[in-house]
């Protein structure tokens, strides 16, 4: 696990697989809230390294010590099978130690990571969304891919409720509209580029007094970026929380790519994407459908009170998407 939303992702998988008597052992990095969550949900991990950063070549070194120590700890263990999303480190130290892999993600191009990843997995499972033609770069075809319909939000969410104790906590007002901000991925080599939009979005929601609108950071540096900006509205955490449960809570999110944008089309709560970067296949079906709004202007965004879904939820079986995962 080396992303906070993959605890979210192979929560209720580790659960399915332990139900079928098999054993589970988790890795993680240190990156954004990821250990944290970890710690929220109960699941124990070994941790190795953190992330490197902007610089390549930081992120080649990080990779190499991260590709010996997972050698170092996987040898000799007789692993049946390894399950990432997207982590090219453990599919390529799967590959060396003879051990059946599968990785899983939804965005193709994020080049570099895919390149490695990708050749070396045995499986290579990723939304119907997705053009198989976008992926042979990688070396990916049947019967190495395999694909699933929907989102993978709608899998890991299927069991779940909204529990408003996290907004408690926050002390957030009830009388006040609700919107969740995510920042923008600025230190991931597919987002390299300053995203000018989203200091114009804070700009406008943290002033707006009907409205608080909670900021969730990916890394400590953008916390204290934003709390620094000393604008009213604007409320910051300071430790990992139910994100999910704020999201179904929410009159509309705004988030610069990834999970969170996917999370709130699932929860049926409006979403505004700010991503700066190339679209993939699953965002840009959910554009298609309305379910998702591209705003290259922060006055796009509509803040008002949002009094129900704003489409029925899709629940599937996380089950179906293990079994896709299983190469063996």
């Amino acid at each position: 696990m080396t992303a906070p939303a993959h605890v979210l992702v192979f929560r209720s998988l580790m659960r399915i697989l332990r139900e079928r008597g098999a054993e589970v052992e988790v890795t993680a990095r240190s990156y954004a809230q990821t250990l944290e969550l970890l710690e929220l949900h109960g699941i124990e991990a070994t941790v190795f390294g953190q992330h490197a950063g902007r610089s390549r070549l930081a992120k080649a070194r990080t990779m190499g010590r991260r590709l010996r120590d997972l050698h170092r700890w996987a040898k000799g263990r007789a692993f049946d099978v390894a399950l990432t999303h997207g982590s090219h480190e453990l599919t390529m130290t799967a590959r060396r130690l003879g051990i059946p892999s599968s990785t899983t993600f939804d965005y193709e191009f994020a080049w570099f990571q895919h390149q490695l990843g990708c050749r070396a997995a045995t499986r290579v499972v990723v939304p119907t969304a997705i053009s198989p033609e976008r992926l042979t770069q990688y070396g990916v075809r049947p019967p190495k891919l395999r694909r699933y319909e929907g989102l993978k939000e709608e899998y890991y969410l299927s069991d779940f409720e909204p529990d408003r104790s996290g907004a408690d906590a926050l002390a957030l007002d009830p009388d006040r509209m609700l919107a969740v901000v995510r920042t923008p991925p600025d230190i991931a080599l597919y987002h390299r580029h300053e995203n000018p939009l989203f200091p114009r979005l804070l700009e406008r929601l943290g002033r707006q007094e009907d409205l608080q609108a909670v900021v969730l950071p990916r890394t400590r540096a953008q916390g204290e970026f934003v709390r620094a900006l000393g604008l009213p509205s604007l409320v910051v955490p300071d430790h990992a929380v139910d994100a999910q449960s704020l999201i179904a809570l929410a009159d509309l999110v705004v988030s610069a790519g990834g999970t969170m944008n996917r999370e709130a089309a699932a929860l049926g709560v409006p979403v505004y994407t700010t991503f700066g970067g190339r679209l993939g296949g699953v965002d840009e079906e959910l554009i298609r459908e309305g379910r998702l709004v591209r705003i290259t202007d922060p006055e796009a965004v509509v803040v008002r009170r949002r009094e129900s879904a704003e489409r029925p939820r899709v629940r599937r079986d996380p089950a179906e998407l293990l079994d896709l995962l299983l190469p063996i």
